[in-house]
C-alpha cells in the first residue's frame, strides 16, 4: 500500500494530518517503539517552556536520537496551546523550587514583549525562563515516559493491523 492511498482527501483533516502519517511511517518498516518515541518526545518537547525554541529543541533531539522528525514536529505543534498554558505553570513551580519571589506577568503580556523585541524579552525574563526550564527538566522524563508507554500499545494495534493487511492482500 503506498502512501497516497492512505492519505484520502476525502478524510477528516485529523486522519489526513495525524494519523495517516503516522500509519504511512508504520508501513515502511519504522517500529512502533520508534514512533512511540517520536510522538512522546514532540508532545514533551513541545511544551518547553521558553517561547519560540521548541522547533530548534525537536530538530535538535529528533537528530540526535535519530527520531522521525515529521511525526516529532507535528505533535509538538499539537502542543501549542498546551506549550501557551504551560510557560506560567513552569515558571511558578521552578520560582517556587528556587524560593525566588514570584514575579508578575501574564501570558498576553510574555506574548506581546516577546513579539515586540526578543533580545529585551530574553534580557527581562531570563531568570523566570530558568525558572521554567528548571521545572520542565524535572517533570519531562517522567511525562516523555508516561506517554510513550500510553501510545505504544495503540501503535501496535496499528502495525499489527496494517501487516493483517498486507498479508490478505498478498
Amino acid at each position: 500500500m503506498n502512501t497516497a492511498a492512505v492519505i484520502d482527501p476525502g478524510k477528516s483533516w485529523w486522519r489526513r494530518r495525524l494519523v495517516a502519517p503516522v500509519v504511512a511511517q508504520l508501513m515502511v518498516g519504522i517500529s512502533p517503539e520508534r514512533i512511540a518515541w517520536a510522538i512522546s518526545l514532540g508532545v514533551v518537547l513541545g511544551v518547553f517552556p521558553v517561547m519560540g525554541t521548541t522547533t530548534l529543541v525537536c530538530l535538535v533531539a529528533g537528530s540526535m536520537l535519530r527520531l522521525n522528525q515529521p511525526v516529532l514536529h507535528v505533535f509538538s505543534n499539537l502542543v501549542y496551546p498546551l506549550h501557551l498554558l504551560l510557560i506560567l505553570v513552569f515558571i511558578r513551580l521552578g520560582e517556587h523550587l528556587y524560593g525566588a519571589p514570584r514575579m508578575s506577568f501574564s501570558i498576553p503580556q510574555l506574548l506581546g514583549k516577546f513579539n515586540d523585541d526578543p533580545l529585551q524579552f530574553a534580557r527581562d525574563f531570563g531568570i523566570s525562563a530558568w525558572h521554567g526550564v528548571s521545572a520542565w527538566l524535572l517533570v519531562a522524563p517522567v511525562a516523555a515516559v508516561l506517554v510513550k508507554f500510553a501510545v505504544t500499545p495503540v501503535l501496535k494495534q496499528v502495525a499489527a493491523s496494517i501487516q493483517k493487511r498486507k498479508e490478505v492482500a498478498a
